[in-house]
């Protein structure tokens, strides 16, 4: 990404970029919305952040990875947590989020609105 040494900071970040559903880019090809980090004094990468609708995509897929099976085929429980961990991350804030959640579960949208209910109940 830069010809500089920092090699092992860009190492360090990807992680973080890649749990974002972000892109790692050169600093030189960086747009306007993107944000260039810089490490000792030199712009060493930039981040291109994912647009709100495919970061809730990559949540869900995220999801999915870390239970090992489709969303849909977790207990009633589990969609339950998985609601309010998405409710947390700010899921229901982005145009048809309900929607997609309720899709990649499995369940109405219905079913989401008693879910987040549920959770501002307890």
């Amino acid at each position: 990404m830069s010809a500089g040494g920092d090699a092992a900071f860009i190492a360090a970040v990807k992680p973080l970029v890649d749990a974002m559903g972000g892109e790692m880019l050169p600093p030189d090809e960086a747009g306007a919305e993107d944000v260039v980090l810089i490490w000792e004094g030199v712009e060493s990468v930039a981040v291109r952040l994912p647009q709100l609708a495919d970061s809730l995509d990559h949540i869900l897929a995220a999801m999915e990875r870390r239970t090992g099976r489709p969303l849909a085929d977790l207990d009633r429980k589990e969609k339950q947590e998985v609601v309010r961990i998405l409710e947390a991350r700010g899921a229901f804030s982005v145009r048809h989020g309900v929607e997609t959640v309720a899709s990649a579960l499995g369940v109405s949208r219905f079913t989401v609105y008693n879910y987040l209910n549920r959770e501002k109940g307890a």
